[in-house]
């Protein structure tokens, strides 16, 4: 069977910033991304259906029967089991979104949905609908992942010298190093990727994740449900908020209910308002309705884009967006949109130059042993040239 995720574009239009830069299916939900989660529930590889420019990056594979399902949900074993049941041209659907379809290779190609035969959804599904979903809904989804990375499987030893408080699992993937820290289970399980390190001194709070390479630096406070992607590296205060990768916190400085984006580096001092002082429900740019909505969140800090960086002792408001290749730097408070490739603060802002976001782009990978190419770059192009 063909297996493919495609992009619901109503939800991958509420996910910008984020998606600018990849399909929903590269989206970290917990501790793994929808496609690791889909790939491990079907035991089989994805494509992906997503916008035009991106599928350099992510091509689509087709054949004669093709599995198409939304990127968004998480699996289940009954949703599972509803979508392989799915005959040629029937498709699932929810209360208020297509969840997989089984089309034909015409169909596919002409994307001729018109005489597809309606199932009804009978399964709970998790799912994201909106980008704060992504720290709103951490707790369940670390706690799902967690299970199903770990069962049947035995831990590293966790050594004597941490402090252990609470009767949830630690579990120490290979390679990994824990000395001297504070580990609490009480409110959710500790999980410790391939070859990530906790300096000594660091306070962990679950539920926890911590991804491959990542290094959470000596003396960090981390509370769950907290998620940091692969190759990252996380210090001073963090509370409830997803890194996806690749990116640093690595200095002291608060960032709390936000996300981050991968590539993108926050300065030391960098702190984030995660309250109103009046309490109210925190409102954040929407790219979609193209205004401020109301999260109905009364924490909410950043939702932050690939590639965009704040120099030492910014301060960003409550609900503050930031696109992609933004480098934000100067006193006072940027405003709480700042659309991609921008330059600048408080005192206002011009356009990064193209050229330039190239080469620190390219830096920036040769660090991690990548290489920025030619396709990365044409993905920046189409970004860039769409931004106003």
């Amino acid at each position: 069977m063909n297996y493919i995720l495609f992009d619901d574009q109503k939800v991958r239009e509420e996910l910008l910033p984020l998606t600018f830069t990849r399909p929903v299916a590269e989206i970290r939900f917990g501790i793994s991304t929808m496609r690791e989660k889909w790939e491990s529930a079907l035991k089989a590889k994805t494509s992906t259906l997503t916008e035009t420019y991106l599928r350099k990056k992510y091509p689509l594979v087709k054949a004669n029967t093709n599995i198409l399902i939304n990127a968004s949900v998480c699996p289940n074993d009954k949703l599972l089991a509803q979508i392989n049941a799915l005959e040629t041209n029937q498709a699932l659907v929810g209360d208020v979104k297509v969840i997989a379809m089984n089309l034909s290779l015409d169909n596919l190609e002409s994307m001729d949905t018109s005489e597809t035969f309606e199932v009804k959804l009978d399964a709970d599904t998790i799912c994201i609908n909106n980008v704060w979903d992504l720290f709103a809904k951490l707790e369940t989804t670390i706690a799902n992942d967690f299970e199903r990375l770990t069962k049947g499987r035995k831990s590293q030893p966790v050594s004597k010298t941490n402090h252990i408080i609470g009767a949830n699992p630690i579990f120490i993937e290979e390679g990994a190093k824990v000395e001297y820290a504070y580990l609490n289970t009480t409110n959710g399980p500790i999980y410790i990727g391939k070859g990530a390190e906790v300096m000594e001194t660091a306070m962990i709070r679950g539920p926890f994740a911590l991804g491959v390479n990542s290094i959470v630096r000596a003396g960090a406070k981390i509370y769950g449900p907290t998620s940091i992607g692969p190759e990252s590296k996380v210090g001073g205060e963090i509370s409830n908020s997803l890194v996806m990768g690749y990116s640093n916190k690595a200095h002291d400085g608060f960032l709390g209910n936000s996300v981050l984006g991968e590539w993108c580096n926050l300065g030391a001092g960098t702190n984030t308002s995660n309250l109103k002082n009046t309490y109210d429900s925190v409102r954040i740019w929407n790219y979609r309705q193209e205004t401020f909505v109301n999260t109905g969140l009364q924490f909410c800090g950043l939702l932050m884009g690939d590639h965009s960086k704040t120099s030492i002792n910014t301060m960003l408001n409550t609900g503050t967006v930031v696109g992609v290749s933004v480098n934000l730097f100067g006193s006072g408070f940027p405003r709480q949109f700042v659309s991609s490739f921008n330059w600048g603060g408080f005192n206002g802002y011009k356009k990064y130059n193209l050229k330039k976001a190239y080469q620190v782009a390219e830096k920036v990978y040769a660090r991690r042993g990548k290489e920025f190419n030619q396709v990365e770059k044409d993905i920046f192009y189409e970004i860039y040239e769409s931004t106003i």
